[in-house]
């Protein structure tokens, strides 16, 4: 681990005096580095006036399917709609039983409910924050169907254990990949490993739009088209219903925004790496501070930069930044097995103690590609402070 440099007192000084507000993400910043290209494609959307169904919408499709290594993509109206689909592309349903991450946001549980399956949380592995392949080893039964990893803060899950359980226990593998765009596991990249994947574009992802939106990625023929149908109204031509789908397009603005944004992603994924080496450089030998890991098996995209605050402090470390201009965030604060939702209206009792102890020690730190150096060092200067 590389050792923090020692900062002189002038340089604390100067790093205290610069910046007055540091947000967490900071997307007017972005457009405004891309804005001729955004504004182009969004005027080119208004002038045809086809806001559904442009040929827009399938050139995002091509161009992702293609940056993400597979054959198929499906897009669609968000990325919770994604994991519904896909769940019911791959016919999971009532009296089925799917694993899932115990850490993660509600949308990965909530798209097991509104299939009418159970959700079944695994703790994870708190170096990775990604469901445990051991602990979900251990939680399979005869009505199992599927496991459901979520590469977490942009850190993919560990593929290779999660692969081989589920071909040698017949299950399926769906990959959540909506904090993992860029993300790689041994140079596959994210959304390419499981038997169906699926992303979200929150406006606040590494890939993001200016709304809602996302996509289904699969390598199976049969299942793109069934996702195909399922998303837009169980047909493939116009008023052709084959099937009951539901209506989750994503449309051409959105679309038309992403597209110019993927010619990016690259770029902007190198730029959250080196900001992220550095905030490991400059924190590292910290007390009390966890800072994220790294693995060989694969590079994170790092869609979150995201330390651990020990000995019950975090409340007092995020007031201390909010009092000096700096947003933190905390991905998630409760875990799932703690939720209400999970308690009190699905009944479902379990004990998740990484979860757990993860979601009251996290905190996310700004991490985005126009942070420059110079708010980082102001970032960094108050994180030592404040220790």
């Amino acid at each position: 681990m590389p050792q923090r440099p020692d900062y002189n007192r002038d340089s604390l000084n100067s790093a205290a005096n610069t910046f007055a507000n540091i947000p967490l993400v900071d997307l007017v910043a972005q457009y405004e580095s891309i804005r001729e290209e955004l504004d182009e494609a969004i005027a080119s959307v208004v002038q045809a006036g086809r806001f559904i169904g442009g040929h827009q919408v399938q050139a995002f499709a091509d161009d992702f399917a293609s940056f993400c290594q597979v054959a198929h993509c499906v897009p669609c109206a968000n990325g919770t709609d994604a994991l519904e689909i896909a769940l019911s592309v791959l016919g999971i349903g009532k009296g089925d039983e799917v694993i899932v991450p115990a850490f993660t946001f509600v949308a990965t549980l909530e798209a097991v409910v509104s299939v009418g399956a159970t959700p079944v949380l695994c703790d994870i592995d708190p170096n990775r924050f990604t469901i445990d392949p051991q602990r979900v080893k251990n939680l399979i039964t005869s009505k199992t169907k599927a496991i459901l990893p979520v590469h977490l803060f942009g850190q993919m899950a560990a593929m290779d254990d999660l692969i081989s359980l589920a071909k040698s226990s017949g299950l399926h593998l769906i990959e959540d990949a909506a904090q993992a765009h860029d993300a790689t596991y041994k140079g596959k990249m994210a959304g390419s490993m499981g038997d169906i994947s699926t992303y979200s574009f929150f406006p606040g992802k590494n890939l993001g739009a200016y709304g809602d939106a996302g996509a289904i990625l699969t390598n199976n023929e049969a299942w793109h088209i069934k996702s195909l149908k399922l998303a837009n109204h169980g047909r493939i031509a116009k008023y052709d219903h084959e099937t009951i789908g539901r209506n989750s397009r994503m449309d051409t603005l959105q679309a038309a925004v992403l597209s110019v944004k993927l010619k990016h992603l690259t770029d902007w994924t190198k730029k959250r790496h080196a900001l992220a080496i550095r905030y490991t450089i400059l924190l590292s030998g910290i007390e009390g501070l966890v800072l994220p890991n790294t693995f060989e098996d694969g590079q994170s995209a790092w869609h979150l930069y995201v330390v651990r605050i020990k000995n019950g402090s975090r409340d007092d470390f995020r007031k201390y930044l909010q009092e000096h201009g700096i947003e933190t965030g905390i991905h998630y604060p409760i875990a799932l097995s703690k939720l209400k939702v999970t308690t009190e209206q699905l009944k479902i009792v379990t004990n998740c103690y990484e979860a757990e102890l993860a979601a009251a020690e996290v905190v996310s730190l700004p991490l985005y590609p126009e942070l420059t150096e110079q708010m980082q060092d102001y970032i960094c200067h108050h994180i030592i402070s404040f220790f």
